[in-house]
């Protein structure tokens, strides 16, 4: 069982009503044990296991928008936006993986795609984190030429996500690993899991593994370089395909 972590969320609050609104919703998921706000700060704490992309669905369906500002301790947390590097493409933003390292050698992850065809896609963490030329650059699997020596399961092999009709598709999952291990690799996307790369397919996705926020590391309600707020940031993401 994946052990509890606590994620913030900003929320807009106006009243009681709506902290008791948006807490009957996320009580309703299985996996939550606490949830507290500041109403000041316009901020929802969640204690629990269930996955903070369902938070946020959760929350949205109360008619309120969700911004996660931190998950996990402090060094903890990392995030990858994933890309398609096709020219042809719009929108290059199409998924996103938020991953917390929950126990000494356990860390979730927490999956979503969006806009590309339906169908079964393989998540895989590269030995680099070189995208300079999309997903041809990212080198192999991480650890799969010792694992292939050892018999055990590569690290860098995350596991499948389905992909419906409307072309979204969602997995939360956990491994054996520790954040440190992961930050600077690419994360790769793709109907095969491995082989030969095509940076123009539009349904290839791969991006950089980051450092994120802690769960009170980020409570910034103005960007200091653009001077706009959290939710002004959040509809210009949402406009250029950030999920």
């Amino acid at each position: 069982m994946i052990p509890s972590f606590e994620t913030t969320f900003a929320v807009p609050l106006h009243c009681e009503d709506c902290i008791k609104d948006v807490s009957g919703s996320l009580y309703k998921l299985k996996g939550i044990k606490n949830v507290t706000a500041n109403l000041k700060d316009q901020l929802i704490s969640v204690e629990g296991n269930e996955a903070p992309s369902a938070i946020v669905e959760a929350i949205q369906s109360t008619g309120r928008d969700a911004i996660i500002r931190g998950s996990g301790k402090s060094e903890s947390a990392a995030v990858c936006i994933l890309e398609s590097h096709a020219a042809h493409v719009a929108n290059k933003v199409r998924g996103l993986a938020r991953m917390v390292q929950v126990g000494d050698k356990i860390t979730i992850v927490d999956l979503s795609v969006r806009g590309v065809s339906p169908g079964t896609y393989h998540a895989t963490v590269r030995a680099t984190g070189d995208i300079s030329e999309g997903p041809e650059s990212t080198g192999p699997i991480w650890d799969a030429v010792k694992a292939g020596k050892e018999g055990t399961p590569a690290k860098g092999v995350f596991g499948t996500v389905e992909v419906g009709k409307g072309g979204v598709g969602t997995v939360f999952l956990d491994k054996p690993i520790q954040i440190w291990e992961m930050i600077g690799r690419s994360m790769v996307v793709a109907r095969q899991q491995d082989g030969k790369f095509d940076k123009n397919d539009a349904d290839t996705l791969v991006g950089v593994i980051a450092r994120s926020a802690g769960v009170w590391d980020n409570d910034k309600t103005v960007c200091s370089c653009s001077g706009k707020t959290v939710w002004e940031e959040r509809k210009d993401m949402v406009d250029k395909g950030m999920l």
